[in-house]
């Protein structure tokens, strides 16, 4: 099987910014791991000019992460041992966030959260994303997970991609994250043993309901 390179990624990103007369949401998925945050960062940063002003950008980036629940709410709910699961993201929050982003003839800006990985907690109205976006780009895990409160994210997508990279390199990426941001190399070993690769093969469930199977790339500017 061939896969699309960046180059052809970006001219069919391109192609959709310059037929649709609103705006369309494209979906990344993928196993956590997989590289989706760094393909979509490489592809908007690729596609909007460099020096053009950010309220004039055509295609902009909004994580499913900005999603995660609290860890007071995961507390509450005993769910802190698996943040990262599908249940400890706000689906349908997600889901309204795009039929805003998804409004015709939208004028205002739209405050989507972000995610701070160093303190693990989502971030309020962190990214805007302004009327002049054409190309949503969203990412996350389970956007083609047949759930209820998923698949109304995956209806908000005109299409979605599955990133698939080497699986030892999938793994490596993970514990490298994990230490990055404060666990020991034990710590995050396990962790991805016992909550990351539960959540992949839910993910690759998922995998025949995607529009495009992409390579993980390794190496993206």
């Amino acid at each position: 099987m061939s896969f699309p390179t960046l180059r052809q990624l970006q001219d069919r990103l391109t192609a959709l910014a310059g037929s649709c007369t609103g705006t369309l949401v494209i979906g990344v998925t993928g196993a956590p791991g997989a590289g989706k945050t760094t393909l979509v960062e490489a592809l908007v940063r690729a596609l909007n000019p460099e020096h053009q002003p950010v309220e004039s950008r055509r295609f902009a980036h909004v994580p499913m992460d900005g999603f995660h629940l609290s860890d007071r709410e995961l507390d509450r709910q005993g769910l802190r041992e698996r943040k990262g699961a599908p249940e400890t993201f706000d689906a349908y929050g997600y889901a309204a966030l795009l039929d805003r982003l998804l409004s015709a003839g939208r004028t205002d800006v739209v405050y989507a959260p972000g995610f701070e990985r160093t303190l693990e907690q989502p971030l309020a109205g962190d990214i805007p994303v302004f009327p002049a976006a054409r190309i949503i780009l969203t990412e996350g895990n389970y956007l083609l997970l047949d759930r209820p409160e998923w698949e109304q994210v995956r209806a908000r997508c005109a299409e979605v991609w599955y990133c698939e990279p080497e699986e030892d390199l999938r793994v490596q990426r993970l514990v490298e994250r994990h230490i990055r941001f404060g666990k020991s190399p034990q710590a995050a070993a396990a962790w991805v043993q016992k909550v990351d690769q539960p959540n992949a093969e839910l993910v690759r469930g998922s995998r025949g309901r995607a529009d495009l199977l992409i390579r993980g790339f390794r190496n993206l500017p």
